[in-house]
């Protein structure tokens, strides 16, 4: 018995218009017949082979523009299987089906993101290795919920948006894909479709840990857990320290300004960790202050234009060499501070502003969401997601790179509503006046996460104004 398959499906399929490609593809049964389907634009012959038994079947072709079906019996009902595909002269090519695996986002992890509360959410959205069943790959998952069709395109797909189309569950806003076979290393996109005009763009990843480098703006698939660390005694120390009563000499630096090479190029995460912590011990400095490492595409803007808020800037080499770096500044005594951007964020276009064709992570009236000295966005912390996006962030750096602390960036600008502005080109808040709430929560849950999650850890805020307590705890009324 054959499966049939509506016509209207199949089109919006090969125009790379679905928003639930499982609906079609993958594999199916009803009664004995089994059905399995892929979607192949670039392959010319197409066949599945059943894992189990060796057996093959060749597909056929249902359209012109690569719709492939094969109808088996009930023996391929549960059995494992990938395909095989080849192009002209081409060697075939072999890969899994990434419609015959569940979702990874349980509910409990959308409750927690959506309530602003998954202090750990860059663990399931962005891209992870997985084994699913045995077969190792690469989970995918990114938030657009104004979305009616998000793809990943990459080098594994020739940046085809048809042939990875994501799945979204319920009304979760989350998307997401697990392709079977994928390695680290791979570059990618999300290709986005809007309900709001049409609107298409291809996006980084939000929650990438690695970011080609400038001008290119791919995400990179990337495995932080490899890395060996040394410093065990540091963060023991650490985790028991007060950092209030302990002297600090702090050695403010932009890593591609302090030394460059004989050819002019900037050194390494790796060069930099076999001169500079040596040097600031000699030289009796207790910390380094680092201007933004995360990723950002100007060069000019020193850092403070954030595009990849979860991955060291590729400038200076991968994630695992800034770990490399963080460590050998341990060892030789030295504590790492951060300068952190949750201020504002840069227009972009392959970056967070008007991520799944609406203001997401901003306001869409420019009054609230965009800075008038900057010509930047500001972010909405009045949105959980939002608010959880970078809550999470800052606890990231400082579990996963060992960072000693956060200095927050431009804390005059998120705290007044009218900062910078003229009198009509600002919103009041709901008491009539000139604070932004949200920042204020932001900044003291953020406050309370890290002296939680990260005992020992020091914040320190930029705030160029009078506000009154800035730097007390929250307990006693600070931010």
């Amino acid at each position: 018995m054959k499966l049939s398959i509506h016509p209207d499906a199949i089109d919006a399929l090969v125009k790379g218009e679905i928003g639930a490609p499982s609906t079609i593809l993958g594999r199916r049964q009803l009664g004995d017949a089994v059905s399995i389907r892929t979607f192949q634009p670039w392959a010319k012959a197409v066949e599945v082979v059943n894992d189990e038994t060796g057996e093959r079947a060749q597909m056929e072709r249902l359209h012109e523009n690569g719709l492939f079906v094969a109808e088996l019996d009930a023996t391929w009902a549960s059995a494992a299987y990938h395909f095989e595909a080849g192009a002209d002269a081409e060697q075939p090519e072999v890969f899994g089906d990434p419609y015959c695996y569940p979702p990874l986002l349980t509910d409990y992890d959308v409750y927690l993101f959506r309530q602003g509360e998954h202090h750990e959410i860059y663990r399931k959205l962005g891209a992870h290795i997985r084994t699913i069943d045995g077969v190792t790959g690469v989970n995918f998952a990114v938030w657009a919920p104004n979305c009616n069709r998000v793809a990943l395109i990459g080098d594994f797909n020739r940046w085809d948006a048809r042939s990875h189309a994501m799945e979204t569950q319920n009304d979760s806003g989350i998307w997401e894909i697990f392709v079977p076979g994928l390695k680290a290393g791979a570059r990618y996109k999300y290709e986005v479709r809007s309900h709001n005009q049409g609107y298409s763009a291809a996006k980084s990843d939000p929650y990438g840990f690695f970011h080609e480098l400038r001008p290119h703006t791919a995400s990179i698939v990337y495995d932080l857990d490899g890395y060996q660390w040394s410093d065990g005694e540091w963060m023991k120390a650490r985790a028991a320290s007060d950092p209030l009563r302990q002297p600090m000499n702090i050695y403010e630096l932009h890593l591609g300004s302090w030394k460059r090479n004989e050819a002019g190029d900037y050194l390494t995460y790796r060069e930099l960790a076999d001169e500079l912590p040596a040097y600031l011990a000699a030289m009796g400095y207790t910390h380094l202050e680092l201007l933004p490492v995360a990723e950002h595409p100007l060069d000019a803007s020193w850092g403070y234009q954030v595009t990849g808020y979860y991955a060291p800037t590729s400038r200076f080499g991968a994630p695992e060499d800034f770990m490399y770096f963080i460590d050998r500044c341990h060892q030789s005594n030295i504590a790492v501070i951060l300068d952190w951007v949750p201020a504002h964020f840069p227009k972009d276009g392959h970056g967070l502003n008007y991520f799944d064709g609406t203001h997401l992570y901003s306001h869409e009236d420019p009054r609230q969401g965009e800075h008038p000295d900057w010509g930047t966005m500001i972010f909405n912390y009045a949105r959980n997601e939002v608010r959880n996006f970078l809550l999470a962030n800052a606890l990231f750096w400082l579990k996963h790179y060992h960072i000693d602390g956060l200095r927050v960036d431009a804390v005059s600008s998120m705290i007044y509503l009218n900062f910078s502005r003229e009198d009509g080109d600002w919103i009041r808040n709901e008491y009539g006046s000139h604070e932004n709430l949200g920042a204020l929560a932001f900044l003291r849950e953020f406050n309370e996460l890290v002296h939680a999650g990260a005992p020992g850890a020091v914040t320190i805020a930029e705030e160029s104004t009078s506000w009154a307590m800035v730097s007390h705890p929250t307990y006693v009324g600070g931010l």
